[in-house]
């Protein structure tokens, strides 16, 4: 009864630790028509697109886009291309510019993702854009907590220094705070992300 009792709360404490998600979505009849081979990562907006997290969350959405089958457009690629097209940064989330992007990148679709982080918890968009009829062919939607406060590593360290002149209890409190200013995801943090990204898009059909 120990040993089980055992297993059974690692395996509880191990969910935890992971992190749980869930997520939809829905498929277009479109999509099937166009039947992408490539897609492009034209926009990343939320309140952690900033930096080396935005860089984060491309490469976790590119991992599952390759685990499908999918060709995908670098992003450095992709920035250059636009902005040797001196594109219109406000022009890249509405689904015209998105397709008018797609077809400068000579690809049949891209993808706008919005990420969100509210304390302990993520929440995730993936819109794919045809770029011939900028028509969402695919739409997704994925959450993710993980019972703590997400934070990133390079501000959980500079809270954490700040608070330590005050008190262990301020140094706390300034790790958790700062967190939501660094410029890398934490390990927690980019678990519960990837973890959303993957529920967001499970639904999308396989190449």
């Amino acid at each position: 009864m120990r040993t089980r009792a055992f297993w059974i709360g690692i395996g509880i404490v191990g969910f935890i630790i992971a992190g749980c998600a869930t997520g939809s979505a829905v498929v277009s009849p479109r999509f099937y028509e166009t039947n992408p081979d490539a897609i492009g990562v034209v926009a990343i907006r939320g309140d952690i697109s900033r930096g080396a997290p935005e860089n984060q969350v491309d490469d976790f959405f590119s991992m599952e886009l390759m685990a499908k089958g999918y060709r995908v457009i670098e992003r450095r690629r992709v920035q250059s291309i636009l902005a040797e097209q001196n594109f219109q940064h406000s022009d890249r989330t509405s689904a015209e510019g998105a397709a008018e992007m797609g077809r400068i990148l000579n690809v049949p679709a891209v993808a706008m993702l919005d990420v969100h982080v509210d304390g302990e918890k993520v929440s995730m968009t993936c819109r794919i854009v045809d770029t011939q009829t900028a028509e969402v062919i695919f739409i997704g939607g994925g959450r993710g907590g993980s019972g703590q406060r997400l934070a990133t590593v390079a501000g959980a360290i500079g809270g954490a220094a700040a608070g330590m002149q005050m008190s262990d209890r301020a140094a706390i409190a300034g790790g958790v705070l700062g967190g939501t200013a660094g410029h890398t995801l934490s390990p927690q943090a980019a678990r519960v992300v990837q973890r959303a990204i993957q529920e967001a898009i499970k639904d999308l059909p396989r190449r």
